[in-house]
């Protein structure tokens, strides 16, 4: 053969195996057997992972300021409700504290809220117009209602710790006239502000959200009680801590059924999450300090320190369920497994019932 200058510098090149003239490409396939009707099998049983080892759903760009903002969003929103019921019932103390803890909260929320989106004018451009269906476009909405209230609120109480030695005039009166109507809005709005956030999860793709989407408010809004109560016994005398003493332990019991209430609605795949890794952990954690805050929460009026022991617990408990359920998610929209499995499953139970016209992947079987 000849050969140029330039075919020195080829590498070597391996001898090559010529293929045998009686070789057919259905020899590997004879090998592998055929099926029960006689058919050849052309390829082999494959186990699935996902396309080129990528995503199938892809998670949100979030980082912690937003669970930071789950949990705070449950303080602000219970601390509303609780500031409602101390006042109607002549606990100053504990209005005032629940006042001013709803709107610390709702602040360093907030902020922790744009400071993940990156741009604090989104928030804004969010408002440019009302979508109900959009969770998050309702949620704006709901925190500007409820800082709107809480705002008026912590005003007149910020007046009563100085003494109303601000420079107010004729504007106290106003305030006072106020007071009234704005303690009934953010109670209104407290509730919807402690568990919205719940509803935009379970509309996502991600298996752990979307799985419980029915239970996951429930279990926010047990969660926004235990972080609104333990943070007001932190702060609160014994004389008028019992209302959210009997709020934390309903908490705890809503908490508990909720969560299991989420577990069982979810395909075992998709509840995973919620025991194994960082989000596991963390559930598991949650789970401790609730109990911990149960049983200290019941001795809670008998000394202040074991009501702070209790608060430190039940705040901790809510704070590390957010953060949970927040890894799970993320856990979940890793590994292909926990979207492509828990949906075969179902879309065979539909057509072992019958349903097979409202998919295009559940074609009735061939005969």
């Amino acid at each position: 053969m000849s050969q140029n200058e330039f075919d020195s510098y080829r590498p070597p090149q391996p001898m090559r195996r010529k293929r045998r003239p009686e070789a057919t490409k259905y020899d590997g396939a004879r090998k592998r057997g055929q099926n029960r009707m006689g058919e050849v099998s052309m390829v082999e049983d494959v186990q699935f992972t996902s396309y080129y080892g990528r995503q199938i759903v892809k998670a949100p760009p979030w980082e912690y300021p937003i669970g930071v903002y789950l949990f705070l969003g449950g303080v602000a929103g219970s601390s509303g409700l609780i500031a409602l019921a101390a006042e109607a019932t002549g606990r100053d103390t504990l209005r005032r504290n629940a006042r001013v803890g709803s709107i610390a909260a709702l602040g360093i929320g907030t902020v922790s809220l744009i400071a993940d989106l990156g741009r604090p004018e989104r928030f804004l451009n969010m408002m440019r117009t009302f979508k109900p269906t959009s969770p998050m476009n309702l949620g704006t909405w709901i925190i500007s209602a409820y800082g709107v209230n809480a705002g008026v609120t912590f005003a007149n109480e910020f007046d009563r710790m100085t003494g109303e030695k601000l420079p107010l005039g004729p504007l106290r009166k106003v305030a006072r006239f106020m007071e009234k109507p704005a303690s009934w809005g953010q109670a209104a709005t407290g509730a919807p502000l402690a568990v919205y956030t719940a509803v935009l999860l379970g509309d996502s793709a991600l298996p752990a959200w979307n799985g419980g989407k029915f239970s996951l408010p429930f279990l926010f809004a047990s969660s926004a009680s235990l972080a609104a109560s333990g943070t007001a016994m932190l702060s609160t005398p014994l004389d008028e801590i019992g209302p959210v003493q009997r709020l934390a332990l309903a908490g705890v019991a809503g908490d508990m059924l909720s969560l299991r209430a989420m577990k069982k609605e979810m395909h075992p795949l998709e509840a995973e999450p919620l025991e194994i890794g960082d989000g596991g952990k963390k559930m598991h954690i949650a789970e401790k300090l609730l109990i911990a805050g149960a049983v200290t929460g019941i001795f809670a009026k008998k000394h202040r320190a074991i009501a702070i022991a209790s608060g430190a617990c039940l705040a901790a408990a809510s704070a590390f369920t957010r953060f949970g359920i927040l890894d799970a998610g993320f856990q979940s929209a890793r590994d292909p497994k926990y979207t492509v499995i828990p949906q075969k499953e179902r879309l065979e139970r539909r057509r072992k019932h019958g349903i097979v016209d409202d998919s295009i992947v559940t074609g009735p079987e061939a005969d």
